[in-house]
């Protein structure tokens, strides 16, 4: 049974199996000792390549067996091994299926694979790594700090350090490994070359991200691990997780290849407390549920937006804002928050008295109603209704972000996939995987789509318990890491078909206009885009127009509107260059007066403070000039123009090294006396401040510092 019998756990499918292994060792090396005393005993050369699995049996929780009604064979090959063996090579890496990249990788280091092994194994990790991640982000998930995307971003990262410090790969360089395995793969698994760029630019980002922090932290690991004394403390390693972003895994590598080992307790001891930091933040109360009836939900609320119902149970749930109750009905036209659109709120009505329900959710199989009170009679039945305003406005946002997942796909490329959406009533919010910046033109293109779509006057079409594969054979584009059973839900407008749960529009036509108001990054290969339709678009739109009216009437509406404002930003340019020439002039001026009105405090030291009619900027250009011209020179000086006081501070080399002062020193001494405060360098330095009362006391503070 140890040898031949295959089971996935204590309990489960199970069966007698037959292993095949293969002797890739030498003709001496297999003379000396069989290959059949080394199998299943982690030798390198000596491996399984292939299983057969014989589904005969189930394991049972007390260990019994129990023959499976329908039996069969479960087979299961070793890709990359089997290459070995077919192309008699000693290890997966020497290949076909891994030198490519290695050897893409070797040219970008500079190195040779196969001189020395530590470059070898640094070579090997990058290699495996890519792969993994590459496939991974082509097929949606992109590195996060939570879930299956925070284990693609430690891979990656792993990935980036090997080339960091073995390879003295100092710049990112893995994306570029990309098209080296999409060529290479890209026959067998179309979906790589498709998304490429897309790969390609959320490695590059997540490669910066993580350079920026890698050299800083590395000083600070190294440090800690020359002052640890056999363990590197948790604190010191929770440090490097919190601050610098460096996985717990990444700082054990490091500190192994030291000779050192991690004070994982500690560690642990210290994520715990942050995470109760965390909760304590955000503590709520919850009681048990009051069951007045069994029986489990019906949700009416793609056809009624109210319905007679009964309360089944609650709960009271107490937190920093408050007390809440839950509540679950029998029948609810409530929609529970899900595929980003916001729960219903609304109201549950007995007789005169009006329960507000401020939220809806759903937990597990329930529907939860969030109310601030109790109905009144809670064994009589209640009106539920929702906000049907609410809900109306709700419906045309979902519609319209399916128009929208269409139109970017359209005029972007297929590529596009939803990483998340808002659906709210007064707007939506759309995040999409694209590689770069959605241009201007491309926006203009995408909203006029939309648009286009809305004029059309689309019916609905609800498709409901359609099994999964036919839905898939529709077309319906599903979301990425949301989960789905057999039967689904399928809502079509033209040629958008998308699986759905969530509330649309009858007929397009209803949504009204659609604007998209922003666009930006939201992560690396994610683009968020920001949008309104109807009553918040029209409102919009219309304190645009009053906005273009109210410019008109203060242009004294010029049949050119356009050219009359380009003509007052050309003579506003004009005038800040004249002003910017007057204030050099000006601080030229200066640069030869102060000098004349300096006090020498003797050995060819010169001080001069005082006041000048001089901005930040000008006060700065001043001493300058003033170090390069006159190296003996000590300046001060202060101003307040606009109110706002700001001091400056500049000292000469020949009067810093025989006074000892600092300009940062007297600055720190000075700025009290305006409320304010600043900093700088041992020659220049300035603050600004809220007083400008204080400025003659700052600057006779000065005169005393300065001698």
């Amino acid at each position: 049974r140890k040898d031949n019998f295959w089971e996935m756990g204590d309990t489960g499918p199970c069966g007698p199996c037959t292993e095949i292994h293969v002797d890739v060792r030498t003709a001496e090396e297999k003379a000396r000792k069989p290959g059949r005393e080394l199998v299943n005993n982690d030798h390198p050369q000596v491996i399984e390549i292939w299983n057969n699995v014989f589904m005969q049996f189930e394991r049972k929780a007390d260990g019994s067996l129990v023959e499976l009604p329908a039996r069969h064979v479960d087979t299961g090959m070793g890709f990359e091994r089997l290459c070995m063996v077919l192309q008699g090579k000693r290890s997966n890496y020497d290949t076909d299926v891994f030198q490519p990249l290695i050897q893409a990788i070797a040219k970008q280091c500079g190195k040779s694979y196969g001189r020395s092994e530590k470059d070898d194994i640094a070579m090997r990790v990058i290699a495996d790594h890519l792969r993994a991640i590459s496939f991974a982000i082509a097929d949606g998930q992109l590195p996060s700090n939570t879930g299956a995307g925070y284990v693609i971003r430690r891979i990656l990262r792993r990935a980036v350090r090997y080339g960091y410090s073995f390879l003295d790969l100092n710049e990112p360089f893995m994306h570029e490994l990309v098209k080296t395995l999409a060529g290479q793969m890209g026959d067998q698994f179309p979906e790589l070359p498709k998304q490429q760029q897309l790969v390609e630019s959320v490695i590059q980002e997540e490669e910066k991200a993580f350079l920026r922090t890698l050299e800083q932290g590395t000083r600070r690991l190294e440090q800690a691990l020359v002052e640890s004394e056999g363990t590197l403390a948790g604190e010191q390693a929770f440090e490097l997780f919190d601050t610098y972003g460096f996985p717990i895994d990444l700082t054990q590598l490091m500190a192994r290849e030291k000779g050192l080992t991690v004070d994982m307790k500690g560690f642990e001891a210290e994520l715990k407390k942050q995470k109760d930091r965390s909760r304590a933040a955000t503590a709520v109360s919850t009681g048990d549920w009051v069951e007045l009836a069994q029986g489990e939900t019906t949700f009416v609320g793609y056809e009624d937006l109210s319905t007679e119902a009964h309360v089944l149970r609650y709960r009271k749930v107490s937190g920093k804002g408050g007390d809440q109750y839950q509540v679950v009905l029998d029948r609810t036209p409530f929609y529970p928050e899900g595929g980003g659109q916001v729960g219903d709120q609304g109201w549950l009505v007995q007789g005169d008295e009006r329960t507000q329900v401020v939220d809806t959710k759903r937990e597990n199989q329930l529907i939860v109603h969030f109310t601030k009170s109790l109905p009144k009679d809670l064994d009589r039945p209640v009106l539920a209704h929702v906000d049907d305003q609410r809900r109306r406005l709700t419906a045309r946002n979902h519609t319209a972000t399916h128009l929208l997942h269409h139109a970017l796909r359209k005029h972007l490329g297929e590529h596009v996939e939803q990483k998340g959406s808002l659906v709210a009533p007064d707007r939506l919010r759309f995040d999409i995987s694209h590689y770069a910046k959605v241009s201007p033109e491309e926006l203009i293109a995408v909203e006029r789509e939309v648009n286009a779509m809305i004029a059309d006057d689309l019916v609905l079409e609800d498709l409901r318990d359609l099994p999964m594969a036919e839905a898939r054979a529709m077309g319906a584009m599903a979301l990425f890491g949301e989960k789905y059973g057999d039967q689904v839900r399928v809502v079509k407008f033209g040629r958008s078909v998308e699986l759905c749960g969530g509330t649309h529009v009858p007929r397009t036509g209803t949504i009204g206009p659609f604007r998209i108001v922003s666009e930006s990054a939201l992560a690396a290969g994610v683009r968020r885009l920001e949008a309104v339709t109807s009553l918040e678009a029209e409102r919009m739109i219309n304190e645009k127009l009053n906005r273009l009216e109210a410019i008109e009437d203060l242009l004294r509406r010029p049949a050119d509107l356009l050219a009359a404002v380009q003509k007052l930003v050309d003579q506003n340019a004009a005038m800040s260059k004249e002003l910017e020439r007057v204030a050099r002039e000006k601080v030229k001026d200066l640069a030869a007066a102060v000098p004349a009105r300096a006090r020498d405090m003797g050995k060819g030291m010169k001080v001069f403070v005082g006041p000048l009619e001089l901005d930040a900027q000008g006060l700065k250009d001043l001493g300058y000039q003033l170090r390069q011209s006159h190296p003996e020179l000590a300046f001060a000086s202060g101003s307040a123009i606009g109110g706002k006081p700001v001091l400056a501070v500049s000292l000469g080399a020949a009067y810093a090294e025989a006074t000892g002062n600092t300009a940062a020193g007297i600055i720190k001494a000075i700025s009290p006396a305006i409320q304010g405060g600043g900093g700088g360098q041992p020659d220049f330095a300035t603050a600004g401040g809220k007083d400008p009362a204080g400025l003659s006391e700052a600057l006779k503070k000065a005169e005393e510092l300065l001698g």
